[in-house]
């Protein structure tokens, strides 16, 4: 049984219901950011924080971590900031508009390191051009790992990847990305001595 999510900062949705209305939920037509699997919410909590000018949606399909994110937004204060928990495709296709996202953002996906299950991986060439068709122009792609060979093969195909911009060239990922908040997570191999992979590109 699911513990109730009580939190004003948590949007109960279900898949048969309608679609969100993002300028009255937030009380305003700022651009929208996305962040699929926020975990616990630390990172996204900073990242409203460093940009109040952005609408962010934090999805996860575990209720364990939609709670403990939301209970980090109300501490917080921050306004700028909708949780639900929700399956990514599913949310986005009954949701999103088309060339609604200004920003979309995954972090330390599931990295099914097994070689017979990484077409489990969510982050691939047909999901980066499913995700295209809902970013505006010159929107922003953010994609971070800790796994080694998840970096260097979303690093690999989105420099060839129709309709985005890298905006590291001339490297294709990095292991530190100015302006961007590092989660507990993050911190936890970094503090280990392993290397975490950004990668940033934009709709061209």
């Amino acid at each position: 049984m699911l513990i109730p999510n009580t939190s004003p900062a948590f949007l109960p949705w279900e898949e048969s219901g309608p679609a969100p209305s993002w300028g009255e939920i937030f009380g305003n037509d700022n651009p929208l950011a996305l962040e699929i699997g926020c975990g616990v919410g630390d990172f996204v909590v900073q990242m409203a924080a460093l940009h109040p000018d952005l609408n962010f949606i934090a999805l996860d399909f575990y209720n364990k971590g939609c709670i403990k994110t939301c209970k980090r937004i109300d501490k917080s204060g921050l306004g700028n900031v909708r949780v639900l928990r929700a399956e990514a495709r599913s949310f986005i296709d009954a949701c999103i508009p088309a060339a609604a996202l200004q920003t979309v953002i995954i972090n330390c996906p599931d990295p099914w390191p097994k070689l017979r299950h990484r077409k489990r991986r969510l982050v691939n060439s047909g999901f980066a051009s499913y995700l295209s068709r809902f970013m505006e122009p010159e929107a922003d792609f953010y994609f971070a790992t800790d796994f080694v060979d998840y970096g260097l093969d979303v690093a690999e195909f989105m420099d060839v990847q129709p309709g985005f911009v890298n905006q590291l060239a001339p490297d294709t990922f990095r292991h530190a990305l100015a302006g961007y908040p590092v989660s507990k997570y993050m911190r936890r191999f970094m503090d280990l001595g392993q290397p975490i992979y950004y990668v940033h590109y934009r709709k061209s």
